[in-house]
């Protein structure tokens, strides 16, 4: 432990490192990693509890220096001047018009300056970039995370190199240009992006944001359960849904709620509740086998499309240690979620945020959620980033000449 109160510890051999420099996978650990596996060697940033105990008062004190004794860095001053977290947490009494016997809580991401949750990663990992006077980052995405590292680049006035499959949808494209990055079209899929983008770090020296190959994207979106618990004024929700890719996102928001129970602010851990496509259930499938077997992601839920989830090994820990659930859903069933989501809320989803709802879909309807009790859907990002998914809910009406009477005829 040095005096910035943080070290890094394998998931896998349990070796501590210091904070000095940059750190990304176990050395040792990673030595041994394979292209057809999820990497061994992924980092946890612990810090010194009992320090920050003596030192901070309470959760209030906490938020009122910015958590940043619970961050990877030195000051709130390096991280962008937009408005990122602090995201309206909505309670939903009724659905289809039948009131809930139970409290439902949408926490809605999309709300983020590039209205996806992966603004949480990409800022801390610019203001440590920021700290460390490093002028650009590279990032393989399938969308979200490329737009969110070029706005948040934008905003601190580093330079993004982005590194997609060609296939990602037009509008999280467009976004990435927009804010002047660089980007790469691969012609594969994020899995061959992400391999590429590990090359570029080596060949250029870039800093690389991947996620759970940089531990920073856990401790950036941990962020969302410091906020989620204030908001539900210090009550553990019973049930917490949530989209599964990579795992970063699930061992993010298990780690947020490690670490206030490591300073007795919560007493116990929610029930998180691990949501995939069926069509891509690489991380949910293989928890506890013995080996890990790869089947190509087709799912129309492209943010969460992964064929190797490079934080496999750490997820499968919180998983286990903390008794969370999984379960996949079909393609259908994640489109029929955005549209149900949408006309219940007002709350436009895209289809891997949807995937959440569809998983709490599935529970409510085989009873699976308790009277009284408290439960939270994560929304990752809007629906405008990818219209295409929910084109076949759409059918436009044929324009009519502006008469009270084709106005009759349209609306019968």
């Amino acid at each position: 432990m040095d005096q910035t109160g943080f070290f890094y510890k394998c998931t896998d051999c349990g070796k501590e490192y210091s904070n000095a420099g940059i750190m990304y996978l176990c050395p040792e650990c990673s030595s041994k990693n394979t292209a057809s596996s999820p990497p061994r060697g992924v980092l946890k940033t612990v810090y010194d509890y009992q320090r920050i105990l003596k030192n901070v008062s309470g959760f209030a004190q906490l938020k009122e220096r910015g958590f940043i004794d619970l961050l990877p860095v030195k000051s709130i001053d390096s991280f962008p001047k937009l408005k990122i977290g602090k995201t309206p947490l909505y309670t939903i009494d009724v659905n289809d018009g039948k009131n809930h016997s139970f409290k439902l809580h949408l926490k809605d991401d999309s709300q983020n300056p590039t209205y996806s949750f992966k603004d949480r990663a990409s800022a801390l990992v610019s203001a440590f970039a920021n700290e460390n006077n490093i002028e650009t980052i590279v990032a393989a995405s399938t969308g979200n995370a490329g737009s969110s590292l070029a706005g948040i680049c934008a905003a601190q006035r580093q330079k993004a190199v982005i590194m997609v499959p060609e296939t990602a949808p037009v509008a999280k494209l467009t976004q990435i240009m927009m804010y002047g990055a660089k980007i790469i079209p691969v012609k594969g899929t994020y899995d061959e992006a992400f391999d590429l983008s590990i090359k570029a770090t080596e060949e250029f020296g870039w800093y690389n944001r991947n996620t759970a190959f940089n531990p920073l994207t856990i401790e950036g979106k941990k962020t969302f359960s410091f906020e989620l618990i204030e908001q539900l004024r210090f009550r553990v929700p019973e049930k917490i849904f949530v989209p599964v890719g990579d795992g970063v996102i699930l061992s993010g928001v298990y780690k947020g709620f490690e670490d206030l129970m490591q300073l007795d602010i919560i007493d116990r851990m929610p029930v998180i509740i691990a949501v995939q496509s069926e069509k891509s259930d690489n991380l949910v499938r293989n928890i506890g086998s013995a080996g890990f077997k790869v089947i190509p992601s087709t799912t129309v839920a492209d943010s969460i499309s992964v064929d190797i989830p490079r934080n496999f090994y750490m997820a499968q820990q919180y998983i286990k240690k903390y008794y969370g659930e999984c379960l996949t859903v079909t393609d259908d069933e994640i489109i029929k979620a955005t549209s149900i989501l949408a006309k219940n809320t007002g709350l436009f989803a895209e289809p891997a945020a949807a995937t959440a709802f569809a998983g709490f879909l599935t529970y409510q309807q085989g009873r699976m959620i308790a009277n009284e009790s408290s439960n939270v859907v994560m929304l990752t990002g809007s629906g405008l980033k990818d219209l295409k998914s929910v084109s076949s809910l759409i059918t436009m009406p044929e324009s009519i000449l502006p008469s009270i009477e084709n106005l009759k005829r349209l609306l019968s």
